[in-house]
């Protein structure tokens, strides 16, 4: 198999270096080329013709977001963001994952030495995304408004678990909600700071309410509750009055938060009384999951391929039958509001 070629775009040597080195240590990726701002790596991507492109955001001359919209726009190819841990760059990265980069991991920090640890897999599943794509999508998904039709919650919840790709799939999702939707627990694999900058886009652009989920928080209607990266599983608790719970645990399919572990505890807890809907990723997590949501009762969603970024969740959870509709992205949203419209003809 021929190697994943990669170009290294950072103004920083010593971050390129160290890239460089993680990558380098994988032999199925050749890092064919390095660049220190939007204009070298212009030149070094025409030349070079690199699967994967990884990418800083604030750089001299040209910040990423706008050479990452030229990139997207004149020569689409897979881009990971690399990006600082503050404010300013969480909100600016998740922007990014929007107008098509179709990963973003944090750089290694005193907090967050092993960022870097999975970049091999991840450029290696980039190189396989499917694209053209680009911020169009979501921003269509909100000018075409909610679902319509009178809508009234059922009383069921609806549980999302998504990873690469994942930032556009739910904008466009998410877009298409009513501001009365079911309640909606989401599990994206996300860095532990991205998370917040996500909710309060995802809240900007919606009807719903749209927070980074807190212990103890009830489940009410139209309100999306998203799970904070790092180092708690989201999972669903209670009875009579479900809440979220947060909960120190292990990895769980390789991830903290895990949707393997939202959708166990949404199967235990609420059985028939939740729809389960996996989305683009790479990887397994989820699939077990969703399988014991339908195994409870539930009714099961799964992205179909052809709109799939990266079609390695939604495959699995296929494969081993816990999906019981198989969907593009733009028609999940309307089966969710109308098997939980309480208003419908049954």
């Amino acid at each position: 198999m021929k190697p994943c070629s990669v170009l290294v775009v950072d103004d920083s040597r010593t971050m390129r270096s160290l890239i460089a080195a993680t990558l380098a240590a994988d032999p199925e990726i050749t890092v064919v080329g390095e660049a220190s701002d939007a204009f070298e790596a212009r030149e070094a991507i025409k030349q070079l013709s690199p699967d994967v492109v990884t990418l800083d955001i604030e750089m001299p001359k040209m910040n990423g977001l706008d050479f990452l919209e030229r990139i997207m726009r004149l020569r689409p190819t897979p881009v990971i963001i690399i990006s600082s841990l503050t404010e300013r760059g969480t909100e600016t990265s998740i922007r990014a994952l929007e107008i098509g980069a179709v990963d973003c991991i944090a750089k290694p920090s005193a907090r967050n030495r092993d960022s870097l640890d999975d970049l091999g897999s991840r450029v290696k599943a980039a190189a396989s995304a499917r694209l053209p794509r680009g911020a169009a999508t979501a921003r269509r998904s909100i000018e075409q408004g909610a679902v319509g039709g009178s809508y009234l919650s059922d009383g069921r919840v609806v549980a999302i678990g998504a990873s690469m790709g994942g930032v556009e799939a739910l904008c466009s999702l998410l877009g298409r909600f009513p501001e009365n939707c079911p309640p909606t627990l989401v599990t994206q694999h996300m860095p532990a700071m991205f998370t917040k900058s996500f909710a309060d886009r995802l809240d900007r652009l919606c009807r719903p309410k749209v927070t980074e989920a807190v212990d103890g928080a009830a489940l009410i209607p139209g309100n999306v509750y998203i799970a904070p990266g790092g180092w708690k599983h989201m999972l669903v608790a209670g009875s009579d009055r479900t809440r979220v719970r947060l909960q120190e645990g292990e990895l769980v399919s390789g991830h903290r938060p895990s949707v393997d572990a939202l959708f166990q505890s949404v199967a235990r807890t609420l059985g028939s009384r939740a729809i389960g809907v996996i989305l683009t990723g790479m990887g397994r997590d989820g699939a077990q999951g969703l399988l014991s949501m339908r195994q409870s009762g539930a009714e099961t969603i799964g992205q179909d391929e052809a709109t799939s970024l990266v079609y390695g969740m939604p495959r699995a959870a296929f494969e081993n039958g816990s999906v019981g509709a198989q969907l593009p992205l733009g028609g999940i949203a309307e089966r969710i509001m109308t098997m939980t419209n309480k208003t419908r003809i049954r």
